[in-house]
Protein backbone atom coordinates (compact mmCIF):
# COMPACT_ATOMS: atom_id res chain seq x y z
CA UNK A 1 0.00 0.00 0.00
CA UNK A 2 1.46 3.33 -1.09
CA UNK A 3 1.45 6.46 1.07
CA UNK A 4 -0.95 8.05 -1.43
CA UNK A 5 -3.83 5.57 -1.38
CA UNK A 6 -6.10 7.52 -3.74
CA UNK A 7 -5.04 10.12 -6.31
CA UNK A 8 -7.61 11.97 -8.39
CA UNK A 9 -6.35 13.95 -11.38
CA UNK A 10 -8.50 16.21 -13.57
CA UNK A 11 -11.62 14.13 -12.95
CA UNK A 12 -14.78 15.11 -14.76
CA UNK A 13 -18.17 13.43 -15.02
CA UNK A 14 -21.00 14.23 -17.40
CA UNK A 15 -24.52 12.86 -17.52
CA UNK A 16 -25.66 13.76 -21.03
CA UNK A 17 -25.13 17.50 -21.43
CA UNK A 18 -24.93 18.03 -17.67
CA UNK A 19 -21.40 18.26 -16.24
CA UNK A 20 -21.56 17.13 -12.61
CA UNK A 21 -17.82 17.07 -11.79
CA UNK A 22 -15.39 19.59 -13.24
CA UNK A 23 -11.62 19.11 -13.06
CA UNK A 24 -11.50 17.49 -9.61
CA UNK A 25 -8.04 16.93 -8.09
CA UNK A 26 -7.12 15.48 -4.72
CA UNK A 27 -4.96 13.02 -2.80
CA UNK A 28 -5.91 10.74 0.10
CA UNK A 29 -3.00 9.42 2.14
CA UNK A 30 -2.96 6.20 4.14
CA UNK A 31 -4.69 6.67 7.50
CA UNK A 32 -6.27 9.99 6.57
CA UNK A 33 -9.91 10.87 7.17
CA UNK A 34 -11.19 13.23 4.47
CA UNK A 35 -14.63 14.75 4.99
CA UNK A 36 -16.33 16.16 1.89
CA UNK A 37 -18.92 18.85 2.64
CA UNK A 38 -21.00 21.24 0.58
CA UNK A 39 -24.53 22.07 -0.53
CA UNK A 40 -26.91 19.53 -2.09
CA UNK A 41 -26.28 19.12 -5.79
CA UNK A 42 -22.56 19.91 -5.46
CA UNK A 43 -21.54 16.53 -6.92
CA UNK A 44 -20.28 15.02 -3.65
CA UNK A 45 -21.98 11.61 -4.00
CA UNK A 46 -21.03 11.36 -7.69
CA UNK A 47 -17.42 12.10 -6.75
CA UNK A 48 -17.45 9.36 -4.12
CA UNK A 49 -18.97 6.86 -6.56
CA UNK A 50 -16.25 7.69 -9.09
CA UNK A 51 -13.56 6.70 -6.56
CA UNK A 52 -14.48 3.01 -6.89
CA UNK A 53 -15.89 3.31 -10.42
CA UNK A 54 -19.54 2.75 -9.46
CA UNK A 55 -19.74 5.75 -11.80
CA UNK A 56 -17.27 5.75 -14.69
CA UNK A 57 -15.57 9.14 -15.02
CA UNK A 58 -15.94 10.95 -18.34
CA UNK A 59 -12.29 11.97 -18.22
CA UNK A 60 -9.36 12.11 -15.82
CA UNK A 61 -7.64 9.60 -13.56
CA UNK A 62 -8.62 7.82 -10.35
CA UNK A 63 -5.55 6.03 -9.02
CA UNK A 64 -5.93 3.53 -6.20
CA UNK A 65 -2.64 2.28 -4.77
CA UNK A 66 -0.92 3.46 -7.95
CA UNK A 67 -3.29 1.82 -10.44
CA UNK A 68 -5.55 4.01 -12.60
CA UNK A 69 -8.99 2.44 -12.17
CA UNK A 70 -10.28 4.09 -15.34
CA UNK A 71 -7.94 1.83 -17.37
CA UNK A 72 -8.76 -1.53 -15.80
CA UNK A 73 -11.84 -3.70 -15.97
CA UNK A 74 -13.07 -7.21 -15.35
CA UNK A 75 -11.40 -9.15 -12.55
CA UNK A 76 -8.67 -6.57 -11.95
CA UNK A 77 -11.28 -3.87 -11.27
CA UNK A 78 -13.28 -6.20 -9.01
CA UNK A 79 -10.12 -7.11 -7.08
CA UNK A 80 -9.27 -3.44 -6.53
CA UNK A 81 -12.87 -2.61 -5.60
CA UNK A 82 -12.81 -5.33 -2.92
CA UNK A 83 -10.17 -3.29 -1.14
CA UNK A 84 -12.56 -0.33 -0.86
CA UNK A 85 -15.57 -0.72 1.42
CA UNK A 86 -18.59 1.47 0.73
CA UNK A 87 -21.47 2.47 2.98
CA UNK A 88 -24.47 4.18 1.39
CA UNK A 89 -27.29 6.39 2.69
CA UNK A 90 -29.67 3.46 2.41
CA UNK A 91 -28.53 0.34 4.19
CA UNK A 92 -28.98 -2.12 1.28
CA UNK A 93 -29.14 -5.14 3.59
CA UNK A 94 -30.70 -8.36 2.27
CA UNK A 95 -34.08 -8.48 4.04
CA UNK A 96 -34.46 -12.27 3.69
CA UNK A 97 -31.18 -12.99 5.51
CA UNK A 98 -30.24 -12.69 9.15
CA UNK A 99 -27.72 -10.06 10.18
CA UNK A 100 -25.08 -12.77 10.47
CA UNK A 101 -25.74 -14.12 6.96
CA UNK A 102 -25.64 -10.57 5.56
CA UNK A 103 -22.08 -10.26 6.87
CA UNK A 104 -20.99 -13.75 5.78
CA UNK A 105 -22.28 -13.69 2.20
CA UNK A 106 -19.58 -11.68 0.39
CA UNK A 107 -16.54 -13.16 2.19
CA UNK A 108 -17.77 -16.69 1.31
CA UNK A 109 -18.78 -15.91 -2.28
CA UNK A 110 -16.09 -13.43 -3.27
CA UNK A 111 -13.13 -14.32 -1.07
CA UNK A 112 -13.89 -18.07 -0.91
CA UNK A 113 -13.66 -17.87 2.88
CA UNK A 114 -14.80 -20.96 4.74
CA UNK A 115 -18.20 -20.88 6.46
CA UNK A 116 -16.53 -21.20 9.87
CA UNK A 117 -14.03 -18.41 9.23
CA UNK A 118 -16.70 -16.10 7.78
CA UNK A 119 -18.91 -16.70 10.82
CA UNK A 120 -16.06 -16.01 13.23
CA UNK A 121 -15.22 -12.76 11.39
CA UNK A 122 -18.88 -11.71 11.28
CA UNK A 123 -19.38 -12.27 15.02
CA UNK A 124 -16.20 -10.31 15.79
CA UNK A 125 -17.37 -7.39 13.60
CA UNK A 126 -20.86 -7.36 15.11
CA UNK A 127 -19.22 -7.05 18.53
CA UNK A 128 -17.10 -4.22 17.17
CA UNK A 129 -20.22 -2.23 16.20
CA UNK A 130 -22.05 -3.19 19.41
CA UNK A 131 -24.58 -5.57 17.83
CA UNK A 132 -23.37 -9.05 18.79
CA UNK A 133 -26.81 -9.78 20.27
CA UNK A 134 -28.48 -9.15 16.87
CA UNK A 135 -26.70 -11.88 14.88
CA UNK A 136 -29.87 -13.93 14.36
CA UNK A 137 -32.21 -10.96 13.86
CA UNK A 138 -33.54 -9.89 10.47
CA UNK A 139 -32.92 -6.34 9.22
CA UNK A 140 -36.61 -5.37 9.44
CA UNK A 141 -36.52 -5.82 13.22
CA UNK A 142 -33.65 -3.34 13.65
CA UNK A 143 -33.72 0.43 13.99
CA UNK A 144 -32.21 2.54 11.21
CA UNK A 145 -29.10 3.20 13.29
CA UNK A 146 -28.66 -0.51 13.95
CA UNK A 147 -29.11 -1.33 10.26
CA UNK A 148 -26.48 1.21 9.30
CA UNK A 149 -24.04 -0.23 11.85
CA UNK A 150 -24.67 -3.67 10.31
CA UNK A 151 -23.97 -2.15 6.89
CA UNK A 152 -20.64 -0.81 8.18
CA UNK A 153 -19.78 -4.22 9.66
CA UNK A 154 -20.69 -5.87 6.35
CA UNK A 155 -18.31 -3.54 4.48
CA UNK A 156 -15.57 -4.30 7.03
CA UNK A 157 -16.09 -8.05 6.56
CA UNK A 158 -14.20 -7.78 3.27
CA UNK A 159 -11.19 -6.37 5.18
CA UNK A 160 -10.94 -3.21 3.08
CA UNK A 161 -8.00 -0.81 3.10
CA UNK A 162 -10.24 2.23 2.52
CA UNK A 163 -13.80 2.99 3.59
CA UNK A 164 -16.05 5.29 1.55
CA UNK A 165 -19.12 6.70 3.30
CA UNK A 166 -21.88 8.44 1.32
CA UNK A 167 -23.85 10.48 3.86
CA UNK A 168 -24.26 7.43 6.11
CA UNK A 169 -26.46 9.24 8.66
CA UNK A 170 -28.74 11.24 6.35
CA UNK A 171 -31.53 8.62 6.35
CA UNK A 172 -31.52 8.26 10.14
CA UNK A 173 -33.67 9.81 12.84
CA UNK A 174 -31.61 12.36 14.81
CA UNK A 175 -31.36 10.19 17.94
CA UNK A 176 -29.78 7.37 15.90
CA UNK A 177 -27.07 9.45 14.25
CA UNK A 178 -24.71 9.36 17.23
CA UNK A 179 -24.46 5.57 17.38
CA UNK A 180 -23.31 5.40 13.76
CA UNK A 181 -20.86 8.29 14.14
CA UNK A 182 -19.34 6.57 17.19
CA UNK A 183 -18.52 3.49 15.10
CA UNK A 184 -16.95 5.72 12.44
CA UNK A 185 -14.92 7.60 15.07
CA UNK A 186 -13.57 4.27 16.36
CA UNK A 187 -12.54 3.28 12.83
CA UNK A 188 -10.73 6.61 12.43
CA UNK A 189 -8.91 6.07 15.75
CA UNK A 190 -7.79 2.64 14.54
CA UNK A 191 -6.18 4.26 11.48
CA UNK A 192 -8.71 3.33 8.79
CA UNK A 193 -8.35 5.47 5.65
CA UNK A 194 -11.77 7.08 5.12
CA UNK A 195 -13.47 9.42 2.66
CA UNK A 196 -16.76 10.63 4.12
CA UNK A 197 -19.42 12.70 2.38
CA UNK A 198 -21.32 14.18 5.29
CA UNK A 199 -23.63 16.89 6.60
CA UNK A 200 -22.44 16.16 10.15
CA UNK A 201 -20.18 19.15 10.71
CA UNK A 202 -19.36 18.22 14.31
CA UNK A 203 -18.03 14.87 13.08
CA UNK A 204 -16.00 16.55 10.32
CA UNK A 205 -14.56 19.04 12.81
CA UNK A 206 -13.54 16.43 15.38
CA UNK A 207 -12.43 13.50 13.19
CA UNK A 208 -11.23 14.75 9.77
CA UNK A 209 -7.60 15.43 8.92
CA UNK A 210 -8.78 17.48 5.96
CA UNK A 211 -12.13 18.94 4.92
CA UNK A 212 -12.87 19.40 1.22
CA UNK A 213 -15.61 21.87 0.32
CA UNK A 214 -17.48 21.13 -2.91
CA UNK A 215 -19.93 23.31 -4.81
CA UNK A 216 -21.04 23.50 -8.45
CA UNK A 217 -19.02 20.42 -9.39
CA UNK A 218 -15.69 21.77 -8.12
CA UNK A 219 -13.60 21.26 -4.99
CA UNK A 220 -13.32 24.93 -4.08
CA UNK A 221 -11.34 24.65 -0.85
CA UNK A 222 -9.29 22.08 1.08
CA UNK A 223 -8.06 22.79 4.57
CA UNK A 224 -7.84 21.54 8.14
CA UNK A 225 -11.15 21.38 10.04
CA UNK A 226 -10.16 24.37 12.21
CA UNK A 227 -9.34 26.50 9.18
CA UNK A 228 -12.43 25.42 7.26
CA UNK A 229 -14.93 26.05 10.04
CA UNK A 230 -13.32 29.09 11.63
CA UNK A 231 -11.74 30.94 8.70
CA UNK A 232 -12.84 29.62 5.27
CA UNK A 233 -11.18 31.44 2.37
CA UNK A 234 -13.57 30.70 -0.50
CA UNK A 235 -16.70 32.87 -0.71
CA UNK A 236 -19.01 29.90 -1.35
CA UNK A 237 -17.51 28.06 1.62
CA UNK A 238 -17.90 31.17 3.82
CA UNK A 239 -21.56 31.43 2.83
CA UNK A 240 -22.25 27.69 3.37
CA UNK A 241 -20.54 27.52 6.76
CA UNK A 242 -22.06 30.83 7.85
CA UNK A 243 -25.54 29.45 7.20
CA UNK A 244 -24.78 26.32 9.22
CA UNK A 245 -23.59 28.41 12.17
CA UNK A 246 -26.70 30.61 11.93
CA UNK A 247 -28.95 27.52 11.83
CA UNK A 248 -27.52 26.40 15.16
Amino acid sequence: MQDNVIEVNHLSKKFGENTILKDINGTVKSGQVICVIGPSGAGKSTFLRCLNLLEKPTSGEVKFDGTDLTHVDGKQLLDLRERMGMVFQSFNLFPNMTVLRNLMLAPIRVKQMSEAEAKKTAIHLLARVGLQDKADAYPSSLSGGQQQRVAIARALAMNPEVMLFDEPTSALDPEMVGEVLEVMKELAKEGMTMVVVTHEMGFAKSVANQVWFMADGYILEKSTPDEMFENPQNDRAKDFIGKIIEAK
